[in-house]
């Protein structure tokens, strides 16, 4: 039988420039360039100034290394800006109490008519299985 090498440790990327990785360092070389326009270009005083480099020598940090969850910031980033851009469903919940004050007349027909009994569960029952659910437990009706 024939043996074969597995590859180890395929997720860590190779460190191309002393102990960053290629990533790595294209992120904090753009922070850096970008630092360098702003200090260079933008006719303000330096004091001022100070206020945008440090904002974008933070991103360019936290893009490099840091790591939320597990998943590099870039990623975190990215869900962050198309979830406030996005579209957003609301769903309007409609209020039991107010639906109940003024019935129309087709509503309190069609209730009559109906002899359709629908199992309800209180809250105190919903709870109890909710609960159960969470401690991974399995649920007896009897107790």
């Amino acid at each position: 039988m024939q043996q074969f090498q597995v590859p180890q440790f395929i997720e860590m990327e190779d460190k191309l420039f002393g102990p960053l990785t290629f990533k790595q360092f294209l992120y904090l070389v753009g922070g850096g360039g970008i630092c360098f326009i702003i200090y260079v270009w933008v006719p303000l005083p330096f004091i001022i100034q100070i206020i945008p480099i440090a904002g974008v020598a933070a991103l360019a940090l936290a893009l490099a290394f840091v790591k939320y969850n597990g998943r590099p910031f870039i990623v975190v980033l990215e869900a962050f800006i198309k979830y406030s851009l996005g579209n957003k469903l609301y769903i309007w919940k409609k209020d039991e109490k107010r639906a109940q004050k003024n019935p129309t007349p087709s509503s309190a027909s069609t209730n009559q008519n109906t002899d359709l009994k629908l199992p309800r569960l209180s809250e105190s029952k919903l709870s109890e299985l909710a609960w159960s659910l969470d401690v991974k437990k399995p649920h007896n009706p009897e107790e």
